[in-house]
């Protein structure tokens, strides 16, 4: 049993994504010093007799708190959000956890060890990643009437007025996101047992869908619980395009100095999420426009059915 677990959690659909990850992950030779646990989160049988032998143990846990079941049938994925303050108790018996969704793949783990050194040098805060310089999207989205600014969205607005009520929304609205979807945390560190209160509110008085990232934002904006802000390269959203270097073969972040990308998520990709066969034009480091597609480009685990899932 290694001392830091790597964690992630999907369903039927996204288990094509999970196995692009668990292959992107041994394909580098420092996970071999690492354990690998499954959250199943509506799994196939067939899938998790698949996975057991290739990781080190799969879970299926309960709900976090009990929700009607008109919010909770045929969401089962939904678990992976909500879950993710809870894996300590699901997973025990290591002295931290790394959190990796499904949809994410290791390009560079070099980039990404910065999440590991956080954790080990400051074991007192969250490693985690927030605004880039890259991403083009503001906080706030705002409606104009001629000249005049009339209504402003931005996620925390839109989803913690449900969970948190207008006050705390008001208060989260002009800080940057912070992304729940790679994090890695000291397993005694404070932030478990108020994250797992803050999630269960959000979850059961707003949406299920994004109420672990809404939590994740008011414990570190607002209760300031300590944070290890690590550069997007690390940590990269897709939905930003980030530009393709053709002599390494990697993605690389836009500006100087170029840096190599840690970890790719798919996020805010989501035709390209489900089909790898949809492309988009990527800008290259050599001046030249490619084809490409952001997916785990060393194994192809298919096409999964739906690239978006409802939220709930």
């Amino acid at each position: 049993m290694s001392d830091i677990a790597f964690i992630t959690g999907a369903d039927a659909n996204y288990y094509p994504l999970l196995r692009e990850w668990l292959h992107s992950m041994r394909r580098c030779p420092q996970s071999a010093a690492y354990d690998i646990c499954i959250l199943d989160a509506g799994l196939t049988p067939d899938q998790v007799r698949e996975l057991t032998p290739l990781v080190t143990r799969i879970v299926n846990p309960d709900w976090p708190a009990p929700l009607p079941t008109s919010r909770v049938r045929g969401k089962e994925y939904l678990k992976a959000c909500v879950c993710r303050p809870f894996i300590p108790k699901i997973f025990p018996g290591y002295q931290a956890y790394v959190w990796m969704d499904a949809d994410t793949w290791m390009q560079n783990w070099e980039a990404f060890s910065l999440f590991l050194r956080s954790v080990k040098e400051k074991p007192d805060r969250i490693a985690v990643t927030g605004a880039d310089r890259a991403y083009p999207r503001s906080v706030l989205r705002v409606k104009w009437f001629f000249r005049w600014p009339i209504s402003a969205r931005s996620f925390y607005l839109n989803n913690a007025q449900l969970a948190f009520g207008f006050d705390i929304a008001k208060k989260l609205i002009s800080h940057h996101t912070i992304s729940a979807g790679c994090f890695a945390l000291a397993a005694d560190a404070p932030h478990w047992k108020r994250w797992q209160e803050l999630v269960v509110q959000a979850m059961t008085q707003g949406r299920v869908f994004t109420a672990e990232q809404i939590a994740l934002g008011v414990l570190v904006h607002l209760e300031k619980y300590k944070a290890e802000i690590l550069p997007s390269y690390t940590h990269w959203l897709g939905g930003n395009k980030p530009l393709w270097d053709e002599e390494r073969q990697q993605f690389v972040e836009p500006y100087l100095p170029y840096a190599t990308i840690g970890v790719m998520h798919l996020a805010g990709v989501n035709a390209m999420r489900a089909d790898r066969r949809v492309k988009e034009p990527y800008e290259t480091l050599q001046g030249n426009v490619i084809q490409n597609n952001v997916r785990y480009p060393h194994y192809d685990g298919g096409a999964i059915v739906d690239g978006a899932p409802k939220r709930a």
